[in-house]
């Protein structure tokens, strides 16, 4: 009896989730100026500070996370669930910040409207994620786990649309840029950004059997 009293229950994993979410619309957010202010140098520079410190804040998170699950006695969920879902929450936070350092190592000097859709969908996934995450804490209740299904199927349709634009934005690439090294450089921008919503829809997919499983 002494001995469950001592030993921590819970973590406050759910309260984590939801911090690293944030973390992740904040560095999608802060992208999203990134392109919209590519022109201006300055903006340029801010913008993608933003997008770093907001990552290095969601790694903290993730720490913490599997600091957690290794001194926890009794975790809400599976210890294995806990970990899947922060470590891929985190690939999403690298993801958005390695294409905005690709964009500046690359010297992309223009953003298309390939680049400028594909941001616009990232975010939307990045904000989809973050409402699924604020709604684990209480899938006990029939309504929130429908909701929270509901959400995640929002994020597939979001990323089958990136897939469509990625698609059509390579046929363009191809069939009209003249010069080999822009070919280069924004097809590995336009993949970094559709893979920031295939990553999403990893998540979605962890939230889902989480559901499904815990509710």
């Amino acid at each position: 009896m002494l001995l469950s009293k001592l030993l921590p229950k819970e973590g406050n994993f759910f309260e984590l989730f939801n911090q690293h979410a944030d973390r992740i619309v904040e560095a999608a957010n802060a992208f999203s100026l990134l392109v919209a202010h590519y022109g201006d140098l300055g903006q340029r520079e801010k913008y993608a500070r933003d997008v770093d410190n907001a990552e290095r804040a969601a790694d903290r998170v993730t720490e913490e996370v599997n600091r957690l699950i290794h001194t926890t006695f009794i975790t809400p969920i599976d210890r294995e669930q806990i970990h899947g879902l922060i470590n891929l929450m985190d690939d999403v936070a690298d993801l958005l910040q390695d294409s905005a350092e690709t964009m500046a190592l690359y010297d992309i000097h223009h953003m298309t409207e390939e680049i400028v859709r594909l941001t616009e969908l990232s975010v939307k996934c990045c904000q989809r994620v973050q409402a699924a995450v604020r709604l684990l804490g209480k899938i006990a209740e029939p309504t929130t786990a429908e909701a929270t299904l509901k959400t995640c199927e929002e994020i597939d349709r979001l990323e089958s649309d990136a897939d469509r634009v990625m698609r059509s934005a390579m046929s363009k690439l191809f069939r009209e840029e003249p010069d080999v090294r822009e070919v280069i450089k924004l097809k590995a921008i336009y993949e970094l950004l559709e893979t920031i919503t295939d990553k999403c829809e990893d998540v979605a997919n962890q939230i889902e059997g989480i559901v499904l499983e815990n509710s």
